[in-house]
């Protein structure tokens, strides 16, 4: 069974009575889209925004990036990021701290994902994951880091869903 975080507290904010969009429902569309956007902090404090690959994994979103990137540079002095996605009828933008993981068991999980999500091969080598490069990665081998929500938003698209905010 899958590790998962559940929110502390869920709001909608947009509309007085109006149901909060579920966390499984988001957590879903976190696990399904396709590209998503990392926003890191320079070390002068200008932001930083990409696009990357990511998986959700273990109860949390992970993404790959070479040691030698901006992203990865960013994340070593300062783990704050926020990560964002659009999948069907709903954004959805998670903040948190982006956590090197070096356990080849969660290296290993994480790489399958990428695998049947992505059709992208990968092995575990030294506390990193090793395949054929990635443009949004850098060069290999690839670190991946784990963010763990500590506050999430749904932006709906239309009235299938309602403006939330979660708190972890």
């Amino acid at each position: 069974m899958e590790n998962q975080t559940d929110p502390v507290t869920t709001e909608s904010y947009v509309a007085d009575g109006a149901a909060p969009t579920p966390w499984e429902e988001a957590r879903w569309r976190l696990a399904q889209a396709g590209t998503y956007w990392v926003a890191t902090v320079r070390p002068e404090s200008r932001p930083h925004l990409v696009p990357v690959l990511a998986v959700w994994a273990n109860g949390a979103l992970h993404f790959a990036a070479s040691e030698t990137t901006r992203k990865a540079r960013n994340l070593a002095s300062n783990a704050q990021c926020v990560v964002s996605t659009s999948h069907d009828r709903l954004d959805v933008v998670v903040e948190g701290e982006a956590e090197p993981v070096r356990d080849d068991a969660a290296l290993r999980r994480v790489a399958e994902v990428y695998g049947s999500k992505y059709e992208w091969s990968v092995t575990v080598s030294d506390g990193a994951i090793v395949g054929d490069g990635a443009p949004t990665a850098g060069p290999p081998p690839y670190g991946v880091y784990r963010v763990r929500p500590a506050i999430a938003f749904a932006f709906p698209h239309d009235e299938t869903f309602a403006a939330t905010r979660w708190r972890f």
